[in-house]
This record gives structure tokens, C-alpha cells and sequence, in this order.
């Protein structure tokens, strides 16, 4: 259903003016009945003004009429033939000014987990031009060295579901012209939750796999079976000859 013009201040005037229930306004202005309710409240909306949907030829005033008289009627924004359409977004996403600073970011972990996408589609989803997803990936941006890839979703550059189904495009794309994927690849073409989830420990390669079993518990109990070497005589350790003891002495008389 599309939403009227200034959606909160469209609230705001209904919830002055009309006893509708909160789900009937949330409804017709595309927000939730709990934001409805803090607008009643006033912690939701402070200081902004009504908007009056009938003056401003939004809705009908026997639309109201049948809304406070049926809870379970939902109200339908007037028709405007000149309104068809616009919801359709034309060119690049607009990202605001607190937000731009974090688009490298964005596009670095776009680029590294999902290699899959085209700058289009890359463009299309945080808002930024070919020009700078060149730059990054080929690590020619000017500050390439101090970015961390972070995911777009947390930022809030775009919505979980655009980014899946920028995914699954790209994925169907490239099974349609015949590339065969890689295992690694086919790991990527998963949700951005999915792919957090998953263990960043890189796989043993398959040439080495057993060895992380191996010890040398056997060679140690084989040495520990050896029974040591017995020192206790100083005699045969040195190995002396036996008639060494008696020349000494002789040597010794003489020297007397």
C-alpha cells in the first residue's frame, strides 16, 4: 500500500483529530501500532506538526467516517494519477552525510565476501559509484590501508533482504552462463546472517589431514622403558685401572 505524504505528521493529525484505533492509522501510514501509540503518549514525535491528509487531498473524509465506525476497516488513500510511479527509485541510493564516511567499509566487505556482484549491483546497494569500487578492488584508494570490511546491513546502507536478493541474482547469473562455482564460492552465496554465523577457521587441507592426531606418545613410553644407566660406582664410571691406586702411594713414600 503506498503511504501518504509526511507519514508521521499524517499520524500525528489523526491521533489529534479522529478516534481511530492505532492500528488503523499505523496501517495507512506504513508504521508500526507501538509508534502510533507513543505519538498518543507524546514520546514519539515531539514537537511535529499535523498534517491534515483531507486538505491536502490525501484522503477522503467519508474514509474516516467508516473507519471510526468499523475498528476492522482499513482506510484507502485517495487516488492521484500524478503519484503514479514515484516510489520507483531512479539512480544511485542517497546515503546521508553521518553515513558516508562508512560506504569503503561497506564496500570492502561487499567485495571480499561476495565477489559474486557487480559494481551495479554494489552501487545500487550502498550508494557509491564505479569509479570507487574500482578503487577498492583494486587497493588504490587513498586510505585502503586503515578500512575494515563491515557489513552493510549493520551500518544500515541497506535492508538484509536487498542485499539476499542482490545475491541470488548474482548467483542465478552466473549458473546461467555456464560458470562453475567453486566451493568456496558456493559457501559465499548465503545470507548475511548465515555467513556471520560461520566459523572463520580456515579448513586443514585435505594433503595433511591426520597429521593433527599425530604424537610421539609411543617413542616416549619406548624411552621410559629403558631402565637408566647405573652411576653409583665412581670406579667404573671413570673406568680406572686397578694398579693405579698402589703406584700414587709408592710415589708418594718416595717423595717422603
Amino acid at each position: 500500500m503506498t503511504k501518504p505524504l509526511m507519514a508521521k505528521a499524517t499520524a500525528v493529525w489523526l491521533v489529534d483529530n479522529t478516534t481511530l484505533s492505532f492500528k488503523q492509522i499505523a496501517d495507512f501510514c506504513g508504521m508500526h501500532e507501538l509508534e502510533v501509540q507513543g505519538i498518543a503518549d507524546g514520546d514519539v514525535a515531539t514537537g511535529v506538526k499535523g498534517f491534515d491528509p483531507i486538505a491536502n487531498n490525501q484522503l477522503e473524509p467519508g474514509e474516516i467516517e467508516k473507519g471510526q465506525a468499523d475498528p476492522l476497516y482499513k482506510l484507502k488513500l485517495k487516488y492521484n494519477a500524478a503519484a503514479v510511479g514515484e516510489e520507483k527509485r531512479r539512480g544511485p541510493r542517497y546515503t546521508p552525510l553521518s553515513k558516508r564516511q562508512d560506504r569503503p567499509a561497506a564496500i570492502l566487505w561487499l567485495v571480499k565476501f561476495h565477489p559474486e556482484l557487480a559494481d551495479s549491483q554494489i552501487g545500487k546497494l550502498v550508494g557509491t559509484t564505479k569509479p570507487t569500487i574500482a578503487s577498492i578492488r583494486d587497493r588504490t584508494h587513498w586510505n585502503i590501508s586503515n578500512i575494515t570490511p563491515i557489513d552493510p546491513v549493520a551500518l544500515g546502507l541497506c535492508r538484509q533482504t536487498e542485499l539476499d536478493a542482490a545475491v541470488q541474482k548474482a548467483a542465478k547469473k552466473k549458473a546461467g552462463d555456464g560458470v562453475v562455482m567453486s566451493d568456496d564460492e558456493r559457501r559465499k552465496l548465503v545470507s548475511t546472517e548465515q555467513s556471520l554465523g560461520m566459523s572463520p577457521e580456515p579448513k586443514m587441507p585435505s594433503s595433511i589431514a591426520g597429521l593433527e592426531n599425530f604424537s610421539f606418545s609411543k617413542r616416549d613410553e619406548d624411552e621410559e622403558k629403558k631402565s637408566p644407566a647405573d652411576y653409583s660406582d665412581a670406579e667404573s664410571f671413570f673406568n680406572l685401572p686397578h694398579g693405579d691406586d698402589d703406584d700414587e702411594e709408592e710415589d708418594d713414600g718416595r717423595r717422603r
